[in-house]
């Protein structure tokens, strides 16, 4: 390459001046083409455009210049450019160079300026990092999702994809705890994270605002108005007037002849006159099928003036008229029988007006068609819902009452298996109950309200959270089997904090030796009173609403990392609820009026559910995470099918009172709803696997068993893991088993 990138740059300086002026006596040549480069005159091409720059000289000899090229080798290549200009025994053949060949040679302006953007690419990047531009061209980027590389850089090496083996909640903590996340991008020619700077973020913004990318730019300057109303001495533009508006045109031509031609053969008919004479026709003439009005089928005569009776001659008979105890007003008739000696004693008809109103109204209102009147049976209108005894099992009557509290029972959680139950209450306590046989296994004092419980949907993890006053209990209960137990134990004793612990919304608090025997192992310490606690599924995950304002009423902790974050940045009013998808990385929220449901990952709203309540008051998702369920302080239980609306499916008013709990059995087609007239209302909830069909809710039984107490009655409803069972928690101080 250095070879013939010399032999290149020795072609312009052996052309002498010698031999440039021998060349007019040669015979004269027919006139080339001229080339695609433009060419300068013999005069500028002499001995002094030796100095020609590398990349140029790359450009006219075929060769283009990748800027890689350092100044040593410009240096090597213009000595040797000086040497071949001295040698003249080597390079002979350079002597015999034609006249085009100088002239190819020679550069123009517009190359020069060509080459020495091409020359100066690289040459302002003083960055000393290595230089990872992509160079596959237009190739389409999803070529390479299989292979471990993205593109090969200007020295023909692979660049390879940045390693990315986090998983997508820790990926989401990660954005949560980088402030400059909201302004990275990634960069799809190299797989690499870009930060965006302020200018940058700036010129987005404007462009997403509809504003110009240029800062200094006005799009208010004031017009020039060239053509003002003004008669100028001038013309504006002094060009002369072109030669085509002085000769007919040939176009037009040739279309007028068409058009003659046309309307010689008939092809093009003139339009006829209008006539200005309106058209009548009588609107209630017996119509043909051929006319105007044969559209309408089935024609209604116009209706017919009843004919005069008796009662309406100027001298009727003595019993149309009135008698003396008869009144005035009994009469049906519009008018009042009268009698007259002759015909011209007859006055002026006092409603004459009137009646010729109504007649008009009767012509114009009366149909044009004859409408058939569908009789439906009312019976026909109602749903055929199947028989409670076909949709069987539910819980249908009271087996078992759990007793021991001394106050309201606010909440309820079953263990995975469904051999234990846990019960909050506002005495201050938790206990734990066997299912089977109604039986407190422990009672563990929390000195507080136990506002919410919930049971870790992990069977490998044996872990109760309750939410007492601005705190989260995480208690391991100890039942069941004990090698569960010892690895809930170990596993929250192998945490080791880091050495510089992280700015965080809630404190993670060891629990001291005398909490560990009664089974508290961690508090989370939040400062603001806690009003709900739910486990996501998978065990790791849980979520808390704090009773404040502000954009911190929602935080998520995980268990392993001990870390907790706020996921939202702003408050869209009071939450009252929050829930888990049970299958995808989404969050509801339900506050007063709505349900929002958050892309966890994407950091986005997805849906807005309005349930059309004044308050809602619970929340629940279905198994399969298509329909959810809300209940309301109003008395409305809403059932929302995801794929269909944000409106709601079916708006269910069976109870007479507040809404306060419902639930979905996780396995049976049943869900179930807790109110404060003391009854529990199971529902049949099929949910079909075809898209089509909508989901079959039918009402199936009434529950009832709970004492008002405070006008308060039942308080929370869950189901069992596995069988059609029902649970409820009471203002009366009591646990009720429904089988």
């Amino acid at each position: 390459m250095a070879g013939s990138r010399g032999a290149g740059r020795t072609a312009a300086p052996s052309v002498r001046p010698e031999k440039r002026r021998s060349e007019p006596e040669l015979e004269p040549e027919p006139e080339p083409e001229p080339p695609l480069l433009c060419t300068s005159p013999l005069s500028h091409s002499t001995g002094s455009d030796s100095g020609v720059s590398d990349s140029e000289e790359s450009v006219f000899s075929g060769l283009e210049d990748s800027g890689s090229d350092s100044s040593e080798d410009d240096d090597e290549g213009d000595e040797e450019g000086e040497d071949g200009a001295l040698d003249d025994e080597g390079h002979s053949g350079i002597k015999k160079t034609t006249e085009e060949q100088v002239q190819a040679s020679t550069p123009c302006p517009r190359t020069e300026m060509a080459s020495a953007r091409i020359g100066d690419e690289y040459a302002e990047d003083s960055s000393d990092e290595e230089d990872i531009r992509n160079t596959v061209g237009n190739v389409p980027l999803e070529w390479y999702d299989d292979f471990p590389h993205v593109g090969y850089d200007l020295d023909g090496r692979r660049i390879y994809k940045p390693l990315r083996t986090r998983d997508e909640l820790d990926q989401f903590l990660d954005k949560m705890d980088d402030p400059d996340y909201w302004r990275t991008v990634q960069d799809p020619m190299t797989g690499r994270d870009l930060r965006l700077t302020d200018e940058q973020v700036a010129l987005v913004r404007r462009l997403q605002s509809g504003q110009f990318g240029d800062v200094g730019f006005n799009p208010y300057e004031p017009a020039v108005d060239f053509f003002s109303g003004d008669v100028m001495i001038h013309p504006v533009t002094n060009r002369p007037a072109d030669k085509r508006s002085f000769i007919p045109s040939l176009v037009e031509k040739e279309k007028v002849s068409r058009m003659v031609h046309a309307i010689k053969m008939g092809w093009i008919q003139p339009r006829r006159p209008r006539d200005p004479t309106p058209s009548f026709y009588d609107l209630w003439a017996q119509e043909d099928p051929n006319a105007v009005l044969g559209r309408h089928k089935m024609h209604v005569p116009a209706p017919k003036l009843a004919l005069p009776g008796h009662a309406e001659s100027y001298n009727p008979p003595p019993e149309y008229l009135l008698s003396e105890e008869e009144e005035p007003g009994e009469r049906k008739l519009s008018f009042l029988p009268r009698k007259f000696p002759s015909l011209r004693a007859v006055p002026a008809y006092g409603r004459f007006i009137q009646e010729r109103f109504e007649r008009c109204l009767d012509l114009y209102l009366c149909p044009r068609q004859r409408k058939m009147r569908v009789n439906v049976d009312p019976e026909d209108l109602i749903p055929k819902l199947p028989r409670p005894r076909d949709l069987q099992p539910f819980p249908t009557c009271q087996a078992l009452v759990y007793r021991g509290h001394s106050d309201l029972v606010r909440c309820l959680s079953v263990s995975p298996g469904g051999q234990w139950l846990v019960s909050g209450s506002d005495d201050g306590s938790l206990r734990l109950w066997e299912v089977a046989t109604a039986r407190c296994v422990r009672t563990v004092p929390v000195g507080g309200v136990v506002k919410s419980v919930a049971w870790n949907p992990s069977p490998a993890v044996c872990l109760v959270a309750a939410a007492v006053e601005d705190s989260v209990l995480l208690l391991n209960p100890a039942l069941g089997d004990r090698l569960v137990a010892g690895s809930t134990d170990q596993l929250l004793s192998a945490f080791v904090p880091p050495e510089e612990p992280p700015l965080q919304p809630a404190r993670w608090l060891e629990a001291s030796e005398e909490e560990r025997q009664v089974g508290l192992r961690l508090r989370i310490c939040h400062g603001k009173p806690v009003t709900q606690v739910t486990w996501h599924g998978r065990g790791d995950y849980l979520a808390v609403v704090l009773a404040t304002q502000g954009h911190t009423q929602v935080l998520i902790h995980q268990l392993s990392r001990r870390r907790s974050q706020s996921p939202f940045r702003r408050s869209h009013g009071q939450v009252q609820r929050v829930a888990f998808h049970p299958a995808r990385p989404f969050l509801l929220v339900a506050s007063q009026r709505s349900v929002r449901l958050y892309h966890l990952l994407r950091q986005e709203l997805t849906k807005k559910l309005m349930p059309n309540c004044k308050w809602v008051s619970s929340l629940a998702v279905h198994p399969a995470g298509d329909n959810v369920i809300c209940g309301s302080y109003d008395s409305k239980l809403v059932w929302f099918d995801l794929d269909l609306s944000t409106k709601p499916y079916r708006m269910l008013r069976h109870h007479k009172k507040a809404l306060r709990a419902v639930a979905f059995h996780p396995r049976y087609p049943l869900f179930a709803s807790g109110s404060d007239d003391g009854s529990v209302i199971v529902c049949h909830g099929m949910v079909y696997n075809d898209l089509l069909q909508n989901p079959l809710l039918v009402p199936v039984k009434v529950l009832k068993g709970h004492v008002l107490t405070r006008d308060l009655g039942v308080l929370d409803v869950i189901f069992h893991p596995t069988q059609p069972w029902v649970f409820s928690s009471g203002a009366d101080g009591t646990v009720r088993l429904f089988t």
